[in-house]
């Protein structure tokens, strides 16, 4: 018994195939470029490999060009994209006729309102959390909650009143910077979607549970008001918002469903995170596109992601 060997697989046996016979996912069309003389963006991008993530990047590029002036292209952002800097090239988009619904959540307005009112944002959390004073910046929560307050007793979406007191305010060392404004500015809907107890202004004394609920509920009908435009070739991007975003498009796109009888179909879902998350994957990527549609999941920092995306359409547009 100490002489006996596990069996091994005879491969003197096993059946080849011609290679001509088998089916390639890689060939030499498919691979990048180095640069060249030729060094303009629309060099650089298509000098990129076609094959997986770059490919999808060219595909979402070229569909929200072609849905821009034509279908609704709708841009869900988290708090760390306007950190990272992306609150200008948005900006663009908007100006350009291409984003036609901008929804964040509530930490995305925070920091676009503090960069707009006051020209810094981002604090250090370790260092507040520790002593308590994290969040708990005066001007920030007491001229937040009270430009909510007062859109709650105009009718107004806690988007729109936020926009509302920073045009008001004087001065304003971010005015150019802001996606408030902007919206604002250039009639493109901007709603806040708020999960109570997540942000730093619920802990400011001036902060009124019935005006944040009211205010970010007139902009989830808003939000839901907006979906039906994805129908047949819209877009619908998701940045940088791993639960609130998603989960709110989940139920908006029900919502539109439910009064449209069973539109929107046939439209683009796409996350740009840094990381996949479970949401943002089965409540906009999969499970929105499966009455019709294709979804994209590009992984990457949002500083490089979303450069990469507004240049792409920029220039696609350019050549239309």
């Amino acid at each position: 018994m100490d002489d006996a060997r596990p069996p091994e697989a005879d491969l003197s046996r096993v059946r080849t195939v011609p290679i001509a016979r088998r089916a390639n996912k890689v060939e030499p069309s498919l691979l990048g470029h180095a640069p060249g003389d030729d060094r303009s963006f629309d060099a650089f991008l298509a000098g990129l490999p076609d094959i997986l993530a770059a490919a999808d990047l060219r595909a979402v590029i070229a569909a929200v060009a072609a849905a821009a002036g034509r279908r609704g292209v709708i841009v869900q952002a988290g708090g760390h994209v306007v950190k990272t800097g992306m609150g200008p090239l948005l900006i663009h988009l908007m100006e350009r006729g291409v984003v036609t619904h901008l929804a964040m959540n509530s930490a995305a307005s925070i920091h676009d309102f503090e960069l707009c009112a006051y020209g810094g944002t981002s604090e250090d959390v370790v260092a507040g959390l520790d002593d308590g004073t994290f969040g708990m910046a005066e001007e920030t929560g007491r001229e937040m909650n009270a430009a909510i307050n007062d859109g709650r007793t105009r009718g107004w979406g806690m988007g729109e009143a936020l926009a509302h007191a920073l045009e008001a305010r004087s001065p304003l060392p971010g005015r150019d910077q802001s996606l408030l404004l902007a919206g604002h500015r250039l009639g493109v809907p901007v709603t806040v979607h708020v999960a109570i107890g997540t942000d730093i202004i619920h802990q400011h004394p001036a902060a009124d549970g019935a005006a944040l609920g009211d205010t970010s509920f007139r902009d989830f009908k808003r939000l839901a008001a907006a979906v039906p435009s994805l129908h047949d070739g819209g877009v619908v991007l998701n940045i940088g918002s791993a639960v609130i975003m998603p989960e709110v498009f989940l139920k908006a796109l029900t919502v539109a469903r439910n009064l449209g009888h069973g539109r929107p179909t046939g439209f683009i879902a796409a996350d740009f995170d840094m990381i996949r998350h479970y949401r943002p994957r089965l409540n906009v990527v999969e499970r929105p596109t499966r009455a019709g549609g294709q979804g994209y999941s590009i992984t990457g920092h949002h500083e490089l992601l979303v450069p990469l995306l507004v240049w792409g359409v920029d220039a696609a547009l350019r050549r239309r």
